[in-house]
């Protein structure tokens, strides 16, 4: 786990765990704010987001296989899943059918002649595609959304909403991330903590909480269930993918090393 402090004046509280690679902890910026009792995991929520829903079969990836490199290395990530072909091509069946059925509806509009009719639902559309396959591909249309001058408005406001609008993973599987990752039940770590996270976003959520042991109000931050096995994964598919586009479209500019920028720069 990397532990990264969040905004100045505020120094980080951390603990130093190999196994660490899902949480870390941070001291609140806004203590003042109202926490509850702490409730226990099973009464945390069983929700299921999007992307565990849709993409949910990565996490059958052992732990070890799932780890993904702290640093960018396309030889590392090639090798572990050269032994797991067929997690490869169920991803690349599903990636190229949910995009297949969107585009086809797309063309199936231009026919009917109801494209401007459609924009906005084909828009909305592409936003729930991006959150179901999950932070790879949100990551894009972050960067996307943030350049009104190569997409239409429409998409644009849709785009812009997976910024901050991203549903979050279930509390409970967040709470027992953070008692096997640090070695105690969840009340011994803290006095209190929020039943729901106060902020969710590709990557992770997070959770305000009080130590047990001290009493600082501090912000506890978890990785998203199978986000590394994924988004190892798509960039491995995006990269080759890459290759195939720049030979049949002869593209001058070298798309996979645009790739290994954008994945180097997503890792850290």
């Amino acid at each position: 786990m990397a532990l990264a402090p969040l905004p100045p004046p505020f120094p980080v509280t951390s603990r130093s765990n190999r196994r660490d690679r899902h949480f870390r902890l941070a001291p609140a910026t806004s203590p003042r704010r109202r926490l509850v009792n702490l409730p226990t995991p099973s009464a945390a929520g069983r929700e299921v987001d999007a992307f565990t829903k849709y993409s949910g079969y990565l996490f059958e990836l052992g732990a070890s296989e799932a780890e993904s490199p702290t640093e960018y290395d396309i030889s590392k990530i090639a090798s572990v899943y050269r032994k797991k072909p067929l997690i490869v091509l169920r991803r690349l069946f599903q990636i190229g059918t949910t995009f297949g059925r969107w585009f086809a509806l797309r063309y199936l509009d231009k026919v009917r002649e109801r494209s401007d009719l459609m924009f906005e639902v084909r828009a909305a559309e592409l936003r729930d595609i991006l959150v179901q396959l999950g932070p790879a591909y949100i990551k894009i249309a972050q960067a996307i959304s943030s350049r009104p001058d190569l997409i239409p408005p429409s998409y644009l406001d849709e785009l812009s909403l997976l910024q901050d609008r991203i549903a979050p993973f279930s509390t409970e599987e967040a709470f027992n991330t953070i008692e096997k990752e640090l070695g105690l039940p969840i009340e011994e770590l803290f006095s209190e903590i929020s039943p729901y996270p106060v902020a969710a976003a590709s990557l992770g959520q997070v959770y305000q909480a009080r130590l047990r042991s001290g009493g600082q109000v501090v912000a506890v931050k978890v990785q998203r269930p199978g986000v590394q096995a994924a988004i190892s994964l798509d960039i491995l598919i995006l990269r080759y993918l890459a290759g195939l586009i720049r030979r049949a479209g002869k593209f001058n500019t070298d798309l996979q090393a645009v790739v290994d920028e954008w994945a180097s720069s997503l890792f850290r």
